[in-house]
């Protein structure tokens, strides 16, 4: 096991390994900008080193910076948390290159499962389902108007190196085709530097259905069934929930069976999530996640694991510590993405808490960094905390976040608190009726 490991990240996810870390009777060092000195993170750690100044690119994306921090401290391994580093192949290389240990997959892992064409081919010849969609890149405009009449139209062209929405547009005819393709390739070069996009088949009311799935990187996986996390606002996830209020446990246990077989087959290490499009009973592969999810607790809650834990466990070659048959489902949970962003038009919103109070009591969970007096700087994303709750059923978990959602306070800054407050008086929320497109529908009705 390891003695120190450094957490290439910031935030409430930093904090979420150190206190794993803590428990586990690791030393964690904190890496910090200087915009982040008072950071909670920072605070938390064994030891912190600053890496640079506010810009990501100098310090959290900075390879040199984090390297040097771990020969400065004695870290033999490195935490990516989410976002940043963690889908870095490129960085993975690197931290192997100097004697360090990466808490995750392996380089080839996450460049394979990077390219969305790559990835999608991949888990083809694994035998997990695929949306209907072009074999490789479309290069030209002829060649995605042949593929949209073959295919039927609408169809969706994706960039091949996207992630985050970017690079994606719909085209609902052949009318719409020039124009969707030389914007999505347009927006892929302008976020990624690469303009090469793919084209599959647009599903008109999916629900969008997370499978989280672990290896040891011996031949060994298990799923931990799914999550669901339909409700999005520009293919950004709002709101999270284990299990999917649509999902059998036939449909469950088929679907988790062949990506933990997939995984299982390739010695996938450590967590990893593979997404799909569901509609109609059937599940269409859209792309693999090959790091810790931002919805993790979710799974955490109704399996009663500790993923971070057995993320550090494996990368130190240790084994999971449980099998497939250990992993019962209890009960019911469900996460909300709290953001420092004004309403109703989502802007930025940074500042200093004037107060926080967190809520409690039985089956709550509050994921964050905040602090009374802390200054939220505005260099990164908005995400401030994460509200996490666990009932015995679908019903008792939704009363349970109306509970904790009154209790939370969070003053000083614009904050999307209000926007969950309305979600939960809808009866569809309720009865678990939406798909993908649901929340954006009711913004333009309620917040355009």
């Amino acid at each position: 096991m390891f003695n120190k490991i450094l957490i290439a990240n910031r935030g409430e996810i930093a904090l979420r390994v150190v206190r794993a870390a803590r428990e586990m009777g690791i030393a964690s060092v904190a890496v910090h900008s200087t915009a982040d000195a008072d950071a909670m993170h920072v605070r938390m750690a064994d030891e912190s080193v600053c890496i640079g100044p506010p810009s990501s690119a100098q310090s959290y994306l900075s390879f040199p910076a984090i390297i040097s921090a771990c020969e400065i401290t004695g870290a033999e391994a490195i935490h990516p948390g989410y976002g940043f580093l963690s889908e870095n192949a490129q960085f993975v290389q690197i931290v192997e290159d100097h004697g360090l240990t990466f808490i995750g997959p392996t380089a080839e892992h996450i460049r394979v499962m990077g390219d969305k064409i790559t990835a999608k081919d991949t888990m083809k010849a694994l035998g997990v389902p695929c949306v209907p969609g072009s074999d490789g890149g479309v290069a030209t405009l002829d060649e995605a108007k042949k593929l949209g009449e073959e295919m039927g139209y609408p169809v969706i062209i994706k960039a091949t190196a996207g992630g985050g929405g970017r690079g994606m547009k719909v085209a609902q005819n052949a009318g719409e085709m020039e124009r969707a393709f030389m914007t999505a390739r347009s927006e892929s070069k302008a976020a990624f530097g690469n303009d090469e996009v793919y084209i599959e088949k647009y599903l008109t009311t999916p629900r969008h259905i997370e499978v989280q799935v672990f290896g040891d990187g011996k031949g060994r996986a298990v799923h931990l069934g799914e999550r669901d996390c339909s409700l999005q606002r520009r293919h950004q996830k709002v709101f999270e929930e284990a299990p999917g209020p649509a999902i059998s446990a036939e449909e469950r246990a088929a679907i988790g069976k062949v990506c933990a077989d997939a995984v299982a087959k390739i010695n996938y290490i450590g967590a990893g999530t593979i997404e799909f499009l569901y509609e109609k009973g059937e599940f269409f592969f859209i792309e693999m996640n090959t790091r810790l999810q931002v919805e993790h607790p979710v799974t955490e809650a109704i399996f009663g694991v500790d993923l971070v834990r057995e993320q550090i466990r494996v990368a130190s070659g240790m084994d999971m510590t449980f099998q497939q048959e250990d992993l019962q489902i209890n009960g019911h949970s469900i996460e909300v993405r709290l953001n420092a962003e004004k309403l109703p038009n989502f802007s930025p919103s940074p500042g200093r808490i004037t107060q926080y109070h967190a809520p409690g009591g039985l089956g709550v969970r509050m994921d964050s960094a905040l602090y009374d007096g802390y200054a939220i700087p505005p260099y990164y994303d908005s995400l401030i905390g994460k509200l996490i709750v666990h009932g015995r059923d679908r019903p008792e978990a939704l009363a349970r976040l109306n509970r904790a959602l009154g209790e939370l306070i969070i003053d000083g800054v614009d904050t999307t608190i209000p926007l969950f407050h309305e979600l939960l008086a809808e009866g569809d929320i309720h009865s678990g009726d939406y798909n993908i497109h649901w929340l954006e529908h009711w913004l333009e009705t309620h917040m355009g």
